[in-house]
């Protein structure tokens, strides 16, 4: 095993007692973590004001936009709003607002687009009853009809298969009544996304793609020609030949040029790391002139479209764009307007995404090795630029002597290297028993197209704590090392990704990091997939957790939603020409294998891997007599939000771990264990 250079250090101090791993007093609670954790996601500069999307754990996980105040936040949006949309399920930019305080929003309850002013009124754009769900929408005039939202439109008529279009929500209200008055610019594909129109209004750019392809096997971009408030004609701009994976086209007018000069800026991975284009204006009718790279790195300004809107760059209005890359950790940088590329110092490491530009001054969110993170300004006129908190993920970040440090380390596997990271116990004062090696929990992410980076998280410092180490493993499949280690995974589901966190956790093992005895697997969705797999095929782990985890390849295929209905197509194989492949692969076709004590965690209103997977494998440990747990949450759907959930989650995981791994933790329920039904 070799270890890169570590991306972040904790300062620790000298320790002054002995106490077995798993059994530290920790003052990270599960309540902080679940009720104190109240994640930022998108964010605008109102006036002269910030406003940004919170959840709030403990008002039942809602999202509510909130501004800074000068004491504390406030919260614009009450109770019971609830910003979110559930377009592909997983939703993605839910609101937008004007400089006048303006705020339209899509409500999750009944998926309609709702306009709020400070007054507290709020009235509908969208109509009730049928079957429309929106995102990503963005105020505008557009030329012919008026002052509209443009959004992504899915619409549900009763079959599987929605429709999507983009469209222009009238901001006078007569959708509301009149579903005719919600005018369709494009349709003709399965899935769009990032419309974007032009300064002039006169062209809009979209992202589109069909299936079996998701968002980051193929897309294109299309520019057309905007004609009586309709798109009359487009083009083709990058991705017509297929295989190459476009996202977030941005319109940039150069310094000096009129509106109609303006040209489109994209991210593409052509070279198999996405990297920015400018695709020249075609508006003059020259339709060969072909996209020109902007700088290109060996890392990602690009990643996994699971959420509608995603931005890994901003253009800025002097012809500069600050952009992330990615390359296993993120690094912020800004590209001058001669091309030059210099990096900006930050705290930041990973999850770094990009939501308002005001002049120089960006609004960003992202994470860091010391840093729970948040909601950050960069003023990127400033002599010495450098992020600055607007809001955390957390009430108050923890003394850094409780933070693990994370390092980075490549461990080679039977399909080459895995990148993964390490965070080691940590007390600054305790440790543990002489010549004992800690228990560690290695922790597989969703997707499976994802990506983990080194960075602080309460979950983490949560176990490291109390003297469990955590093993983040970003398995061949995961994103930000470039279209080829993404490409690992393709028909290789359940064995690429069992056999690369198998292969990390022996490897720190044989690197006496980690007691081989004492290690325990987590996972939710794709990742609990991947737990499921790796407990019915190795002896690697003496312990899992399985959080609303797949572990029926055709009962998913069967039931899953649109978005995702042909995924495994790439993963695994098309149906029906793979069935013998669903079958042989899936956990729950060799029931003789569960023989690992496992907890299982499931939202009973998750629509993406219903309940009845997670009681299959219920069933399954109960029938051989295996010690387990089966904790359902009512409520919840594909991820838990609510502060109750998260706490007792927390706590039931830490008391299983204690239970199978031999330690026992303080000031957590007992989590009872069953052998039967």
């Amino acid at each position: 095993m070799t270890a890169r250079p570590s991306s972040a250090s904790a300062s620790s101090a000298s320790t002054s007692s002995a106490l077995p791993y798993g059994s530290w007093p920790s003052p990270i609670t599960a309540d902080q973590v679940a009720a104190g954790t109240h994640s930022v996601d998108g964010a605008r500069f109102v006036g002269d004001e910030i406003w940004w999307l919170e959840r709030m754990p403990a008002e039942g996980g809602r999202a509510a936009v909130r501004r800074a105040a000068d004491d504390a936040p406030e919260t614009l949006l009450p109770a019971p709003w609830n910003v979110g949309s559930r377009v592909h399920e997983y939703g993605g930019r839910s609101w937008t607002a004007d400089e006048t305080g303006c705020l339209w929003f899509v409500e999750k309850s009944d998926q309609r687009i709702w306009e709020w002013r400070a007054d507290g009124e709020a009235r509908p754009l969208t109509p009730a009853d049928q079957g429309m769900r929106f995102v990503e929408p963005t105020a505008v005039t557009l030329p012919g009809v008026g002052a509209v939202l443009i959004a992504v439109r899915e619409t549900h008529t009763g079959s599987r298969v929605p429709m999507r279009d983009i469209v222009a929500v009238p901001r006078d209200g007569s959708g509301a009544e009149d579903p005719a008055a919600i005018r369709s610019l494009v349709s003709g594909s399965g899935f769009l996304a990032y419309p974007r129109l032009s300064p002039d209004g006169t062209r809009l750019a979209w992202i589109a793609w069909d299936h079996p392809d998701m968002p980051w096997d193929a897309t294109t971009l299309r520019v057309g020609a905007v004609v009586d408030g309709r798109v009359a004609s487009w083009d083709v701009v990058a991705g017509a030949d297929g295989g190459v994976s476009v996202l977030q086209p941005e319109w940039v007018t150069p310094p000096g040029g009129d509106t109609a000069s303006a040209e489109v800026l994209f991210t593409a991975d052509v070279s198999g790391r996405w990297n920015l284009y400018r695709s020249g204006n075609r508006h003059t009718g020259d339709r060969d002139t072909a996209p020109t790279i902007v700088a290109e790195f060996d890392a990602d300004t690009g990643g996994p479209l699971w959420s509608l809107g995603t931005q890994w760059y901003r253009p800025l209005p002097d012809d500069r764009i600050v952009a992330v890359t990615v390359d296993g950790t993120d690094e912020l940088v800004v590209i001058e307007s001669d091309g030059t590329i210099r990096p900006v110092p930050s705290a930041l490491s990973s999850r770094i995404q990009f939501h308002d530009v005001r002049g120089a001054r960006v609004l960003l969110t992202g994470a860091g090795p010391t840093s729970y993170g948040g909601l950050w300004m960069l003023d990127l006129d400033e002599p010495e630029p450098r992020p600055r908190l607007v809001r955390g993920n957390v009430d108050e970040d923890p003394d850094p002597s409780w933070l693990p440090p994370a390092r980075a380390i490549t461990v080679a596997g039977p399909h080459g290297d895995v990148h993964a990271f390490v965070y080691p116990p940590t007390h600054p004062d305790v440790e543990g028993p002489a010549g004992e090696l800690p228990p560690y929990l290695v922790l597989v992410h969703g997707g499976p197209t994802g990506h983990v980076g080194g960075e602080a998280s309460p979950t983490v410092a949560f176990f490291t704590s109390r003297g469990i180490g955590v093993l983040d493993v970003n398995y061949g499949g995961s994103t930000g090392y470039g279209r080829t280690y993404r490409e690992r995974l393709r028909g290789q589901w359940g064995i690429v990704d069992r056999d690369d966190v198998v292969a990390a956790a022996s490897g720190i093992a044989d690197a006496g990091i980690a007691d081989p005895a004492r290690l325990a697997i987590r996972g939710g969705s794709a990742g609990g997939w991947t737990v499921l797999c790796a407990l019915t095929s190795s002896d690697r782990f003496a312990a899992g957790i399985s959080r609303y985890g797949v572990a029926d390849l055709r009962a998913l295929a069967a039931d899953t939603h649109d978005f995702e209905a042909r995924y495994l197509d790439g993963l695994v194989g098309p149906l029906p020409e793979a069935d013998d492949v669903y079958t042989s692969r899936s956990p729950l076709s060799h029931l003789d294998r569960f023989t690992t004590p496992m907890l299982i965690e499931q939202g009973m209103d998750d629509l993406v891997v219903p309940p009845s997977q997670s009681e299959a494998v219920r069933d399954a440990l109960a029938a051989r007599g295996i010690a387990h747990a089966y904790l359902a949450f009512e409520g919840e759907g594909h991820g838990f939000r609510r502060a109750e959930t998260l706490r007792t989650s927390l706590e039931a995981e830490l008391s299983f771990l204690g239970q199978v791994l031999g330690f026992d933790p303080p000031g957590v329920p007992v989590l009872p264990l069953h052998t039967g039904y």
